[in-house]
């Protein structure tokens, strides 16, 4: 059996309850690139499609997410910085949703002991309902 690397998921099967964007969309920087002239570093472009990688902050709605799952980093693979959606809520977190989801699992070994954690990429950032998002997709 061949399973892919990055498994489709639909973004409301990861986040059945929303999401929220609590923080801004930031470049992912590449740490295995040497360094610019500068000293910074190069942005991350993801090796499958050659798009650059954002990361976006994002809390999970959920009421029993466990404390280290209440927020989570979405990476998005774009060939520009993604625009979030317009927050228009009187709340300071704007909600979310991602369309062409993949999720990919890993042992996270910091803590006490070692548990299956996963990452999270998506193609896009949409306002909820959008309609897009639903669809789980390769990246």
């Amino acid at each position: 059996m061949a399973l892919a690397r990055r498994i489709p998921v639909a973004f409301e099967a990861v986040f059945p309850h929303g999401a929220f964007l609590v923080g801004e969309v930031e470049a992912v920087a590449d740490f295995d690139a040497p360094r610019s002239a500068d000293g910074a570093r190069p942005q991350a472009v993801d090796k499958d499609t050659g798009l650059r990688v954002w990361s976006v902050p994002v809390l999970d709605a959920d009421p029993e997410a466990g404390k280290r799952d209440k927020t989570v980093s979405v990476k998005v693979l774009a060939p520009v910085q993604p625009v979030p959606p317009v927050n228009d809520t009187p709340f300071p977190f704007t909600p979310v949703a991602f369309a062409g989801m993949t999720a990919t699992p890993y042992m996270d070994e910091n803590g006490p002991r070692a548990r299956l954690a996963w990452s999270f990429r998506a193609t896009d950032l949409v306002a909820p309902g959008a309609g897009s998002a639903g669809k789980g997709g390769a990246s």
